[in-house]
């Protein structure tokens, strides 16, 4: 057997340079995919977690239309195995919103924060699409509820946001947009 050791190494570069470009362009279009995906889920958990969060805090006007099943889903995806909240009492319903409770400011923002952060990474570029996410959702959830949502509500965007915003700085990245 005998090999042909008459390979031209332009034909071979300029092949290789072909590849190496396609590859380059099917990760970045993937990148997009995945940033654009994350910064829905992002809207999409931020969103619901506004309602769920307005909902046990007693508000009633408003809420967004989503069906008790595809709710009760989200309820437990998060981790809630309680009470079904429509069966909630006042008092019950006082607990799950107080500072330690399950749909508290501190709790639901580490949620929506951990949301984005576990699904970006170190990425800046993903980091800053879960942030828009969650702040697209928070309007979202606004626009459905017809008015400005309860105070509860705007203090856990403010804390999930600030969450986001120092794992940026800790990552040595700027919390501004620098797209703006």
């Amino acid at each position: 057997m005998q090999v042909n050791t008459n390979i031209n190494k332009t034909d071979l570069y300029t092949k290789y340079e072909e590849v190496k470009i396609q590859k380059k362009e099917e990760v970045k279009s993937s990148y997009s995919d995945l940033r654009s995906q994350l910064q829905k889920n992002s809207m999409g958990f931020s969103s619901l977690s506004m309602d769920a969060q307005a909902k046990v805090s007693g508000s009633a006007k408003g809420q967004m239309d989503l069906n008790q099943k595809d709710f009760q889903s989200f309820l437990k995806d998060i981790g809630y195995n309680g009470k079904n909240i429509a069966d909630l009492s006042q008092s019950e319903a006082k607990k799950l919103v107080a500072d330690d409770g399950f749909f508290g400011v501190t709790k639901t923002a580490q949620r929506i924060a951990d949301f984005v952060i576990n699904g970006a990474g170190d990425n800046e570029g993903m980091l800053r699409a879960g942030r828009s996410g969650i702040m697209q959702g928070f309007n979202d959830a606004q626009k459905a509820w017809g008015d400005k949502l309860p105070d509860i509500s705007q203090q856990t965007i403010t804390k999930a946001t600030d969450l986001i915003n120092q794992k940026m700085t800790d990552l040595g990245y700027s919390v501004l947009d620098t797209n703006a």
